[in-house]
């Protein structure tokens, strides 16, 4: 028989390991760790986290069992659960991208992540004009289109759907295989823009364009254009948000 915890019905971030209660308050759990509401180095009890987020010990102790894999926090004997700093944490992890891009440091994380990005995509886009199979190159030459199409029509959800399926298959295709596990990254941080407002409602020509550029030059074998091409759309991005970072630094 199922319990009337086990029964809730989650309103957690979607993409969580658990379901029901569980994932519901890793969600809550990990956003105060990200909003900073539970304090770095901060030393909290399980008693007060019942209290706090009105659940039983059980599930407290479960959700900080994720949060401890993802090294948010810390059990200490005898002391109670120890809130880790953030260069702890496990910064690649999809779920810990989200909380933090939904707390008060959300821009400072935008631009990690873009920085990032501009340090890996345009490395991957010249591996790929090397290495990516035929039916990849012509993969990437259609969502090209597409997202030329999505963007003129202004179909924000589309254009999201098919930026992020271009810049995946733009890291698979440079065989290699560590920078193909960085989609998920890549994933969240257009995710994010989007949803916090912070893409053009009409992505410019000439965004659409280097995305062109970048599939035809990989189909084309040109690692040098294709290199070219992508450091274009990333310090295009990094230019669209820089009134962020400009704002953020004079506060």
């Amino acid at each position: 028989m199922h319990t009337a915890e086990q029964r809730h019905i989650s309103t957690a971030t979607p993409g969580l390991v658990f379901s029901g209660l569980h994932a519901s308050i890793v969600d809550k759990m990990g956003l105060a760790v990200s909003a900073g509401d539970m304090a770095s180095g901060s030393i909290v009890r399980i008693e007060e986290l019942e209290e706090r987020f009105g659940v039983s010990r059980s599930v407290i102790r479960e959700a900080l069992r994720v949060l401890a894999s993802m090294g948010m926090v810390e059990s200490r004997r005898r002391v109670g659960v120890q809130v880790l700093p953030a260069t702890e944490w496990n910064l690649y992890d999809p779920q810990v991208i989200r909380w933090r891009l939904a707390s008060p440091g959300r821009v400072s994380q935008l631009r990690s992540l873009t920085e990032l990005r501009t340090a890996v995509e345009p490395q991957a886009a010249r591996l790929a004009a090397l290495r990516a199979p035929l039916a990849d190159a012509s993969e990437l030459m259609g969502l090209a289109g597409k997202l030329w199409a999505a963007g003129q029509n202004g179909d924000t959800e589309l254009f999201l759907k098919l930026d992020i399926q271009f810049h995946r298959l733009v890291l698979s295709s440079s065989g290699n295989e560590m920078f193909g596990k960085l989609n998920s990254l890549v994933a969240e941080v257009l995710t994010g823009r989007t949803h916090y407002g912070l893409m053009p409602e009409h992505p410019h020509e000439e965004a659409l364009q280097m995305h062109v550029d970048v599939a035809s030059a990989i189909q084309r074998g040109n690692p040098v254009d294709a290199q070219s091409a992508m450091l274009a759309i990333m310090n295009r991005a990094m230019d669209e948000m820089s009134t962020l970072w400009d704002e953020e630094a004079h506060k």
